[in-house]
């Protein structure tokens, strides 16, 4: 049990989506959180992550910083996804192992699982096959963080821990529709077809491929907790313990959205993984972790910050 309170803790990508949510759960255990800038520091370059270490002297790591994107940003661009994912970590936990960093928190994906992993997953499972083809290079890069924590652990005794979140959502979420996820695609889609008045809303796939998705701030809370918590060499995952279609999901978010039109999909495009759902026991066991935030309320909190963002007033 580490107590955080009062620790200097550096947040990889602490101003994105998730890193933002994370600073504040730390915050509100006392701890001094610093966010290296991408303007200041960028984490792929060796000179810059030794300057980031001298410079913020943490005491603890959290590794948020990432490249991540939806299907089609995967797509576009694998070589970057992979490359710079590995850089990221492989560079970040290294120089915290050099410069005496206490315990480095790594967050992986979902993403990393095989693409035809038993439902629900269970980390045991992680290296069961190959992971979904559309993102397996996003998957592999950052499950390259889970090896590196391990054998660092077994050679230097490094305090390195994994944890998997499934897919979030959430106020500040990424709505570019070149790079969202899925939920914040939606939102966006059927808030704008209402605005112009449209009858109809394209969505990507055939609608049965399945998902599980776990609120932002939810999973901020789990990370801060593991981070106290948790000491073990097995990577955890961080979910919400529910299964939802894609067809399912867009008509949820028509209807929080006011959208009355026709929901058409487009099976050209791909679905991604068949299914996604997380056996979420190990961290309720290991640290305590369990999903508090229903999915509908989530929703609606996820849309009325997004109409109040596009809007100005956020």
């Amino acid at each position: 049990m580490i107590d955080l309170a009062g620790k200097r803790v550096v947040v990889t990508g602490g101003s994105g989506f998730l890193g933002r949510h994370v600073v504040q759960a730390l915050e509100s255990r006392g701890s001094t959180v610093l966010v290296p800038r991408k303007a200041q520091f960028d984490l792929t370059r060796e000179p810059d992550v030794v300057r980031m270490f001298a410079e913020m002297r943490p005491e603890i790591v959290v590794h948020l910083a990432a490249v991540v994107g939806g299907i089609g940003a995967n797509r576009a661009a694998p070589g970057r996804f992979f490359y710079d994912n590995v850089m990221l970590g492989a560079l970040t936990m290294e120089h915290a192992r050099r410069s005496g960093v206490e315990k480095f928190v790594g967050v992986g994906t979902i993403c990393a699982y095989p693409k035809h992993a038993p439902v629900p997953f269970v980390e045991d499972d992680l290296w069961n096959g190959y992971p979904e083809e559309t993102n397996a290079p996003y998957g592999i890069a950052k499950k390259m963080l889970l090896v590196q924590g391990q054998a660092y652990r077994q050679q230097y005794g490094f305090n390195a821990i994994h944890v998997l979140p499934v897919n979030l959502y959430g106020p500040h979420d990424n709505f570019d529709p070149g790079s969202s996820h899925v939920i914040p695609a939606l939102i966006r889609k059927c808030l704008e077809a209402v605005d112009r008045g449209d009858d109809e809303v394209i969505c990507w796939g055939t609608g049965t491929a399945t998902r599980e998705f776990l609120f932002v701030g939810d999973c901020a809370e789990a990370i801060a907790r593991a981070a106290e918590r948790y000491d073990d060499p097995a990577p955890v995952n961080l979910g919400a313990g529910f299964e939802i279609s894609i067809r399912q999901l867009a008509e949820l978010v028509a209807e929080l959205t006011g959208f009355k039109g026709r929901l058409r999909f487009d099976p050209t495009k791909p679905d991604g993984q068949p299914r996604r759902m997380l056996d979420t026991s190990r961290a309720r066991q290991c640290f305590g972790f369990a999903s508090t935030t229903d999915f509908r309320t989530g929703l609606q909190r996820t849309i009325d910050w997004y109409r109040a963002h596009r809007e100005g007033r956020a």
